[in-house]
This record gives C-alpha cells, sequence and structure tokens, in this order.
C-alpha cells in the first residue's frame, strides 16, 4: 500500500471528519500522530483507534506551541488539517471580535501549522487543508465563513505553487452529522439533517467518514495539487 508505514500528522483528528479521517488512514497501515487541544478528546480518540497512534494536547492558534509541537514530531510524510472553529450570524449582528476569533482558528490556524511543518517535510510529502461549501455558496448569516473558506481555497493554490513539488490541496465539505452540530437538541438536529437532506440530489447529509476518504485519496494521488475537491452532496447545484 501506497501509505504503508508513512508518517501522518492529523490536527483535529480527535473527532468527526479528522477522528474518521484518522481511521481511513490507518486502514491504509500509516502511521498516525493526532493533535487537539482537548486532553480528554485526545484519550478517547486514542483508546478508540488502537493501533500506531500518537496524540498531542496543542492549541494550533498559538505560533510558538505549534512549532515545539512539529519539532517533537520530527520528520514526517503527510499533513492534514480539519480543526478551526467558524462563526455564524448576519453581517450587520455578529461583532467584528467573533470574526477575528473565527479568522484566528480557522484560517490562522491552519496557515501557521504549515508554515510551522515544512522544515519537517520532504519533496514526496503532501499537505492537505480543510474549507467548507459556504466559500461558493453561503447561506444567510455565513459571510464570515465564506470569507474564510475562500481565504483557505486561495491559501492553497498559492502554496501549491509556492511549496512545490509538496503538493497542496483543500477539502471543501457540505454539511455533515458531526459532534459541530451536538448543541442543537437531538429531534431539532434531526429534524435539520432531514430538511437539508430532502433538498440534496444524493438525498442526505454527510457522514465523516464519506469525507474522510478524499484526505486519504489526496495523499495517495502524486498528481494532484492546487485543487480543492468538493463533496457537499449536490449542495452547491441547488
Amino acid at each position: 500500500m501506497l501509505l504503508k508505514g508513512k508518517k501522518v500528522v492529523i490536527l483535529g483528528g480527535t473527532s468527526g471528519i479528522g477522528l474518521a479521517a484518522a481511521k481511513a488512514f490507518l486502514d491504509e497501515s500509516a502511521q498516525i500522530i493526532i493533535a487537539s487541544r482537548s486532553a480528554s478528546k485526545l484519550s478517547d480518540a486514542k483508546a478508540m483507534l488502537g493501533g500506531n497512534v500518537e496524540g498531542y494536547e496543542i492549541d494550533f492558534r498559538h505560533e510558538e506551541k505549534v512549532s515545539d509541537f512539529f519539532k517533537q514530531v520530527g520528520n514526517f510524510d503527510h499533513l492534514i488539517v480539519t480543526a478551526g472553529e467558524g462563526a455564524m450570524g448576519h453581517f450587520s449582528e455578529l461583532p467584528v471580535a467573533a470574526v477575528r476569533e473565527a479568522f484566528d482558528s480557522k484560517f490562522w490556524g491552519q496557515y501557521i501549522s504549515v508554515h510551522a511543518a515544512l522544515p519537517y517535510l520532504n519533496n514526496e510529502s503532501s499537505i492537505t487543508l480543510t474549507s467548507g461549501v459556504y466559500g461558493k455558496r453561503p447561506p444567510q448569516g455565513a459571510t464570515t465563513l465564506a470569507s474564510i473558506n475562500s481565504a483557505i481555497d486561495g491559501l492553497v493554490r498559492g502554496l501549491s505553487v509556492d511549496l512545490a513539488p509538496i503538493r497542496v490541496n483543500v477539502v471543501s465539505p457540505g454539511i455533515v452529522d458531526t459532534p459541530l452540530y451536538g448543541g442543537i437538541p437531538k429531534d431539532q438536529r434531526q429534524d435539520m439533517y432531514n430538511g437539508i437532506a430532502q433538498q440534496l440530489p444524493v438525498g442526505r447529509v454527510a457522514q465523516p467518514e464519506d469525507i474522510a476518504e478524499t484526505y486519504v485519496y489526496l495523499a495517495k494521488n502524486g498528481f494532484t495539487t492546487g485543487t480543492s475537491v468538493l463533496i457537499d452532496g449536490g449542495a452547491h447545484l441547488i
């Protein structure tokens, strides 16, 4: 297998898409390192994943801490970043401070991670970041996420040229059934999913595993770079 024995770092690999990606890479016999801000989530994820998995507690918004993390990791092969929080709210009502915080997390967190990881990658390495469908088709209240996701997509295009021959790509998911929506009461959450599913050509919302396979593909395919892979169940068509 192409990924057998390869060292893969997954920032945000303790829940949702990141955890599913860690499982998918383990299925490819890769060596996995997961990182998260939550020590309890790290412990739970490691117990769930088993296998060849290391875990580190890290807040990837802080440049010095991220730099120290990659010094501990040392040389590795593939970087996956699924971590990052956005902010929803009408442009006229969302405080600027909340928007700055969202950029610090989802955009600057990914930017800082790539910058700190670069000395430890090799010419056969890949970097895969995460944006989202709102960068292409934002609903009302998603101006901030549309801006952040568009910025990440643009960052990836630039990095794929600047960092060549290292390959740089981005996964752009639509709505996914993850703990991100765990704060919504279960019945309301299911009603939301059902309503969205009725509109989508595929007839359902995504599960984390649907998205995770794309990170594996981008790590394995040596001829793909500078690409945004949109996985939204056809949401951009409706």
